[in-house]
């Protein structure tokens, strides 16, 4: 059984749990499958949409795959998120991902 079908397998029995739907959707980057990244991202930034590390990675994976407005949107999402949580440290990644597209 690979890691991804693994951890598909531990969502499953745990739906809601946002880090094991985040581990997803770190095996889906590894592999560079790029569209199944962005759509897990989404699906976690729609159940928890102060997972603040979402966004960064679903901008970068649809960076990678040429969809720069689709980038600019989650990282704008996720500058708003990252104030809202207070989370300096994602702010400043985000804030300087979306500079870089200008």
């Amino acid at each position: 059984m690979s890691r991804l079908e693994a951890v598909k397998g531990l969502l499953a029995q745990d739906p809601a749990n946002s880090r094991i739907r985040y581990m997803l959707c770190m095996e889906y980057l590894s592999a560079q499958d790029w569209p199944g990244a962005v759509a897990e991202l989404s699906e976690l930034i729609a159940r928890d949409p102060g997972y603040v590390a979402a966004y960064y990675q679903a901008g970068r994976a649809s960076e990678q795959m040429g969809e720069e407005e689709q980038a600019r949107g989650f990282y704008r999402q996720g500058i708003d998120a990252a104030r809202r949580t207070g989370d300096a440290h994602a702010l400043s990644e985000l804030q300087a991902a979306f500079d870089i597209l200008g």
